[in-house]
């Protein structure tokens, strides 16, 4: 009997023996960096159990301006201190006199620390370059005065460049051949999503030494600096915007209480991206809550009179702007009397200039009968309806974008709707179903400057790597389709101007900036109410100087009362700005 139950325990004895070592054959070999259903990295956390380290840049590429600004980070001399000093002697009064941090300082923030940090940090103390060679001259273990990334507290342009997050199973999914950490970054949204590929981190630099259970050095208190050392990597991505720009526009933005909207600033030159503010800002704590994640510059929104520039082309083109022909602007498109705008009889570049429904309500229907698709045809001329950001051919991406989160616009949703003339006067007026972005708006002002010609809006010049070679180039690029004729663009120019210079134009605000502007002011009802209140957008879209057009600046409000929210002092203060940037001496 007793044997029976020694064989017994000895048999649950071998069984527990082998369940053990397989479980740590598992644990061992053959699920050390995807240990259970959380995937646990097992090598990596038994390193960070035994070590202590300072991350000196996480290894992402990073964004920069035009003129090499980093946007997103910034490199600081720092002051770097170990928590193993609180257990030794060290020069602390000459790191105080050389970094001019009070000595009482020092020690507290030593005493107090677990690891590795930088002093001063979220707001790193900065050290200039003759303190940083004087610490570092001093030899002291523990003691490091260094270059180190820290992420900007406001990142200009935020949702153009975007959002970047930790995601082990999206990283799986993008790259599944490539062995990444799960806590390697991943671009989420903007730029930073686009360009991921060539973001992704080689490795991180950091400063790193050993300790044992209770935090102490484990190998004496040499600590050790790694590195990539890839001479390539991390790269740069050269944006075109102009980072002083961009941040007084921003202020701009802020100072005249946009809500929702923003503005687009173009270079006509090589037709890119200067500054781009879109508003409602991204909430740090929750970032895919509201409005905030989705770039407005980059979203189809209902686009009012601005859309009478698309039917004015196609007027232009088949002589429906016979200059001795009135139109009756003492009535509504729908033939009632307008007691609000009461033009009276105007001619078609009077129309224009002071923006009369009547007029191009009526315009907008004489084409539909000629071609039920003449105002979707002229609206892709002018580069409205289509995608309008720079993509093409990079690498094994046969269609690579730089914008991929950018909307197409449209005129019509149904063939029925396009062969219904109440519809087409209605669109004739930039209502009922169409829509455009910013940009896309921006880019027809810019074709119109240029005399007809249509490009690719470009945000992204280059990639660069670290050693400053180009990898990858954003050549300047036409858009794909038909264009309006420099004929049409010409008497465009023409009327855009006079929406300014007319004593009665929408635009006769902008008469005496320092600039000759032209341009296109638009207000649309957006079909929403609040307090009982029809909502508008409101709109300015124009190009300056007038003679020799550099910049194309488009500013909306969106979803406003009709007695608040205008856009033409954020318009204004933009071109006294760039003027005061051109001639400054």
């Amino acid at each position: 009997m007793w044997r029976k139950r020694a064989l017994g325990w000895l048999f649950i004895c071998i069984i527990g023996f082998l369940l053990l070592l397989g479980r740590l054959m598992q644990i061992q070999l053959f699920e050390t960096e995807t240990f259970s259903k959380h995937n646990v990295n097992l090598l990596e956390e038994s390193v960070k159990q035994r070590t202590q380290e300072l991350v000196i840049d996480n290894g992402r590429g990073n964004f920069l301006d035009r003129n090499g600004t980093m946007l997103t980070h910034k490199k600081a001399s720092v002051l770097v201190l170990f928590p193993f000093l609180k257990k030794t002697e060290w020069e602390i009064e000459k790191v105080a006199d050389i970094s001019e941090i009070p000595v009482n300082d020092l020690k507290m923030a030593v005493e107090g620390a677990k690891k590795p940090f930088a002093f001063g940090d979220p707001e790193p103390h900065e050290l200039t370059t003759s303190q940083q060679e004087r610490i570092n001259a001093l030899k002291i273990p523990g003691v490091f005065a260094i270059e180190q990334k820290f992420e900007r507290a406001h990142i200009p342009a935020e949702q153009l460049i975007g959002l970047t997050g930790e995601n082990s199973q999206e990283l799986k999914k993008r790259y599944p051949n490539k062995e990444r950490s799960d806590k390697t970054l991943l671009g989420v949204s903007g730029l930073e999503e686009s360009f991921d590929e060539f973001l992704l981190p080689e490795g991180k630099s950091k400063l790193v030494y050993h300790v044992d259970g209770t935090g102490a050095p484990l190998f004496g208190i040499n600590v050790r600096y790694v590195d990539p050392a890839n001479p390539f990597y991390p790269v740069n991505v050269r944006t075109t915007i102009d980072n002083s720009i961009q941040q007084k526009a921003e202020d701009l933005v802020e100072q005249h209480q946009i809500k929702k909207g923003g503005l687009v600033l173009l270079n006509i030159e090589d037709n890119s991206v200067l500054a781009l503010v879109s508003r409602p800002t991204i909430n740090k704590k929750d970032p895919y809550s509201g409005a905030g994640i989705s770039n407005m510059m980059l979203k189809q929104q209902i686009m009012g009179s601005v859309f009478k520039t698309v039917v004015a082309a196609a007027a232009i083109d088949h002589k429906l702007d016979d200059p001795t022909r009135l139109f009756d602007c003492s009535k509504k498109i729908n033939g009632l009397p307008e007691w609000q705008y009461n033009y009276g009889k105007l001619d078609f570049t009077n129309s224009f200039a002071r923006s009369c429904n009547r007029t191009f309500g009526e315009l907008a229907k004489e084409l539909q009968k000629i071609d039920p698709h003449l105002l979707e045809n002229y609206a892709a001329k002018l580069s409205l309806t289509g995608s309008v950001g720079w993509q093409g051919n990079v690498y094994h991406t046969s269609d690579f974008k730089q914008l991929a989160d950018e909307d197409k616009g449209r005129v019509f949703l149904s063939d029925d709707a396009r062969k219904d003339s109440n519809f087409a006067a209605m669109s004739g007026i930039g209502q009922h179903e169409v829509r455009a972005t910013p940009l896309a708006v921006a880019n027809m002002m810019a074709a119109i400057a240029r005399g007809g010609k249509k490009e690719m809006v470009r945000a992204v010049s280059k990639i660069e790597y670290k050693n400053g070679t180009t990898m990858v180039d954003f050549p300047e690029r036409n858009l794909m389709g038909d264009t309006i004729s420099p004929y049409t663009a010409m008497k465009l120019q023409k009327l855009l101007r006079e929406v300014v210079l007319n004593p009665n134009g929408t635009g006769r605000w902008f008469k005496d900036l320092p600039y000759e502007t032209a341009g296109k002011s638009g207000t649309a009802e957006t079909g929403k109410y609040e307090d009982g209140k029809q909502l508008h957008n409101k709109w300015f879209a124009g190009y300056f100087p007038y003679q020799n057009p550099k910049y194309v600046l488009v500013a909306v409000n969106l979803d406003v009362v009709d007695s608040e929210g205008g856009v033409n002092l954020l318009f204004a203060d933009m071109v006294k700005l760039l003027y005061a940037k051109d001639n400054r001496k």
